[in-house]
């Protein structure tokens, strides 16, 4: 039994607004709690409804439903006020994927309804001008607002050196510099995490997420060291999860990736790299791959130095993976389909040979 819980006010702290209310019907409002998941392990979900905790196994319904619509850390659902069991998956108002590592070619969920992406690099050898244009694409795609934070300016010898070079990435991308134990650089971050809002940390291991996370008020993460000859960390998050701050935001750890395989990101990669698909609609032709053909407007400013090699080679890279694994997902989706259809198949000749 879960006893009746009317606090919305702890509710609208974890993120609960608007968008998710008017899902629900009037027989759910009375029947049924949201939670939202705070984790996911290995047969279990561990929920939070603002005011109380409860772990929920991964079994029944839920399994059933699990490979048509998993559920994922920042995700509501629903559960009944008398039995605790499942009831449904609220619909969500943002999705971070990624594209699963190997040879499984699968859409991995990050994280569900988050509004705000902090895409955390150093200053020092991880900062990397093409990985995060890989992140800004995926934020535009789930439709969540991204901010550049670049760490550890205190140890770098020209921190805005950093800044200046994350803002050519777009006119209205916010770069904030930061030395996460220093107050004074943490304020603009402090006023982005408002109550109700929920915040993605993503970056690479040892840039200082766990630092930040613990800055800005998150449960206590362990923190771990840089190898000096690349700058790269050991991986200390070992799961994603949501952290309530005092302020009343909510805030999303997750495991440094490296490798953030693009997945269903066409419009963030366009939204990216703007300039190019303009300086495209002014080449002589309306195929062009932008290599050696004649008229080409996109060659002309790369010769100009409008646009760089670099940018124009990654823009290259990642509409090309793009499309690689697209392709991809359609024949597993197509695959996933026949194997259904199959199954059902079988056992309605099954079920007609126990009737004969």
């Amino acid at each position: 039994m879960i006893r009746n819980n009317d606090d919305i006010q702890a509710r609208t702290q974890l993120g609960w607004g608007a968008k998710l209310q008017q899902q629900l019907s009037f027989e759910e409002m009375e029947q049924t709690i949201p939670f939202r998941v705070m984790a996911v392990h290995r047969g279990q979900l561990v929920l939070s409804s603002g005011e109380e905790e409860q772990v929920l196994p991964i079994v029944g319904k839920l399994l059933q439903e699990r490979d048509q619509s998993p559920v994922t850390v920042g995700d509501w659902v629903l559960v009944s006020r008398d039995t605790g069991a499942f009831i449904r998956l609220l619909d969500r108002f943002s999705l971070i994927q990624r594209q699963s590592a190997g040879t499984d070619k699968s859409q991995q969920m990050v994280a569900a309804n988050v509004d705000t992406m902090f895409i955390v690099s150093s200053c020092n050898a991880d900062f990397n001008l093409s990985r995060l244009e890989r992140y800004l694409s995926v934020a535009y795609a789930a439709e969540v607002y991204p901010v550049i934070v670049l760490t550890k300016r205190d140890v770098a010898d020209d921190p805005h050196s950093y800044a200046e070079m994350a803002r050519t990435l777009g006119a209205s991308i916010l770069v904030e510099l930061i030395n996460a134990h220093d107050p004074e650089t943490m304020i603009g971050l402090r006023d982005m995490c408002t109550p109700g809002q929920t915040i993605a940390l993503v970056g690479s291991s040892g840039v200082g997420k766990s630092t930040l996370a613990n800055t800005l008020g998150a449960t206590h993460q362990k923190t771990g060291g840089i190898r000096e000859d690349d700058a790269k960390g050991r991986h200390i998050t070992t799961h994603r999860s949501l952290h309530p701050l005092s302020n009343g935001a909510v805030l999303l750890d997750s495991p440094g990736m490296r490798g953030f395989g693009l997945a269903d990101v066409a419009a963030g990669v366009a939204t990216v790299f703007e300039e190019i698909d303009e300086l495209s609609q002014k080449c002589r032709f309306s195929d062009c791959q932008h290599d050696q053909e004649p008229g080409c407007a996109v060659q002309a400013a790369i010769e100009n130095e409008e646009l760089s090699q670099r940018r124009m080679k990654n823009y290259s890279k990642l509409i090309a993976e793009q499309e690689r694994n697209a392709a991809s997902i359609a024949e597993r989706r197509k695959k996933d389909k026949a194997t259904v259809k199959f199954h059902k198949k079988v056992q309605a000749h099954r079920r007609s040979n126990k009737g004969a």
